[in-house]
């Protein structure tokens, strides 16, 4: 995977993520027009730039040439380019109060439009492109070091798989993750919350992970969680699929959510898996 195409909303955090490829190795270009990315995809493949490849961001701010991009996309594929596309999102709500607090301007902004409005039409240009991702990140609940986290667990690793796949845990009562593919309720399990001694630790000590799974119905959800998992991961890979997200939700993402997430991202890495876990709701209080 040595070039990656970084594209989605303004103000979703496409400028972390960036700078996290730029982290581990990838060589970063921001702002490309998209009739340059074929050039760009023939530096890729001299493999002579970057540690690890070449990542480029293409989005709403080269405006008219905006509308090529969809094509180009096509062009790169007729051509068998070895290329990733990565998709950054976030809730309408959530990018506009980032826009607030930055007191930045929307890059369609100078064309009249009110910042609501703005996000609108991004969001509307974007659909289509939105839908060819390989990697789609929701930065709606995310802090910067769990999308750095999350970037690095997808594109750090040396490790070849067919398909990385996200392990993440949250809490239902702070919201459902928008990108998760498979999702699981933990909140019919035993919960640690009403044990005083357990109530403030977390899914990642082990008495927390000890009581949940002393529970003989944590045994049978696992195990059957266990057996589907191995028996759709080779139908999503025979689909050409390149990004899974397994969801475990309790009811505050700290104990039983926790204590799954990372039993089955543990699980699918024994399996020989590129395997990132993530606990969305873990911090919150």
């Amino acid at each position: 995977m040595n070039f990656i195409i970084l594209t989605g909303m303004s103000g979703s955090g496409k400028s972390k993520a960036m700078a996290s490829l730029e982290d581990i190795g990838f060589f970063c270009v921001d702002n490309i027009p998209p009739t340059l990315l074929e050039k760009f995809a023939e530096l890729a493949e001299m493999g002579k730039i970057g540690d690890k490849g070449m990542a480029v961001v293409v989005d709403i701010r080269s405006k008219d040439m905006f509308s090529s991009f969809e094509s180009e996309l096509d062009k790169l594929g007729d051509e068998n380019v070895n290329f990733k596309l990565v998709y950054i999102d976030a809730d309408n709500e959530i990018i506009l109060n980032r826009y607030k607090e930055t007191r930045r301007r929307h890059p369609l902004a100078e064309d009249g439009l009110t910042l609501e409005k703005c996000i609108e039409y991004e969001r509307e240009q974007l659909d289509k492109i939105k839908k060819r991702a390989d990697f789609f990140i929701d930065t709606t609940n995310l802090s910067p070091a769990q999308l750095k986290e999350k970037i690095i667990g997808f594109f750090g690793s040396e490790q070849e798989s067919p398909i990385t796949i996200n392990c993440v845990s949250f809490g239902f009562k702070y919201g459902t993750p928008s990108d998760v593919d498979l999702q699981y309720d933990v909140r019919c399990l035993a919960n640690p919350f009403y044990v005083p001694a357990l109530k403030h630790k977390t899914g990642l000590s082990k008495d927390v992970s000890d009581y949940v799974m002393a529970d003989p119905n944590s045994l049978i959800y696992r195990d059957k969680v266990k057996e589907f998992i191995d028996f759709v991961m080779p139908l999503y890979i025979k689909e050409g699929k390149s990004q899974l997200t397994i969801g475990f939700g309790c009811t505050g993402g700290k104990h039983r959510s926790v204590t799954f997430a990372e039993l089955t991202g543990n699980y699918l890495t024994s399996k020989g898996y590129a395997t990132v876990i993530t606990h969305r709701d873990i911090e919150k209080k």
